[in-house]
């Protein structure tokens, strides 16, 4: 078993990536592939659109390996990539809209059920969990990016701030008026009720 952070084999395996050595890259999607589609869900709402940004984003880390910084964050530098990507397709979208066929049945962002709650109590958390979901979705993409990668990716606001390419204290605000909306739009819901 390795003593090693995950920063020290990041860089470890960034390095032997640029050494030509390109088995690499499967330990970096191992460690980082799952975590990193996780997050393309949360902000495309559609798992394919998810799967093909996860991808691309490995592609890019393959063709730029030999530009990446070896002191600087590996997570960091991947979830720029994620986000610059995320952008991209919000306006492919907005040029190129499409209407579906298909209902809307929100499978890929159901929350696993622990054992134990009744049925109603069950449809409860899931109904609060979809509000939640709709609400974060109708954020500002630079606030619902902030707070994805703060509660769900567990990224420091310094993190965030170069993945945003922001100040901290900027991530700071974004964070609080994300919340501040968040708040607001589940009052507003709830009192509807």
């Amino acid at each position: 078993m390795s003593s090693d952070s995950p920063d020290e084999l990041d860089a470890r395996d960034m390095e032997r990536l640029a050494a030509g050595e390109d088995a690499a890259l499967n330990s970096i999607i191992q460690r980082h592939g799952e975590k990193l589609f996780h997050y393309l869900i949360r902000q495309l709402r559609d798992d394919g659109d998810a799967a093909d940004l996860a991808q691309e984003t490995f592609v890019r880390v393959y063709q730029n390996r030999q530009k990446f910084d070896l002191r600087k964050s590996f997570s960091t530098w991947l979830y720029t990539i994620a986000t610059n990507l995320i952008r991209n397709k919000f306006r492919w979208r907005q040029r190129h809209p499409e209407v579906s066929l298909e209902p809307n049945d929100d499978q890929a962002w159901r929350e696993p059920v622990a054992a134990g709650p009744s049925p109603s109590e069950s449809l409860q958390a899931e109904e609060r969990a979809k509000e939640v979901r709709a609400a974060i979705q109708q954020l500002p993409l630079e606030l619902r990016t902030c707070l994805l990668l703060s509660e769900y990716e567990g990224l420091a606001h310094l993190e965030i701030a170069a993945v945003m390419k922001c100040s901290a204290k900027a991530v700071e605000s974004r964070l609080y008026r994300a919340r501040q909306h968040l708040r607001a739009a589940l009052e507003k819901n709830f009192a509807e009720k």
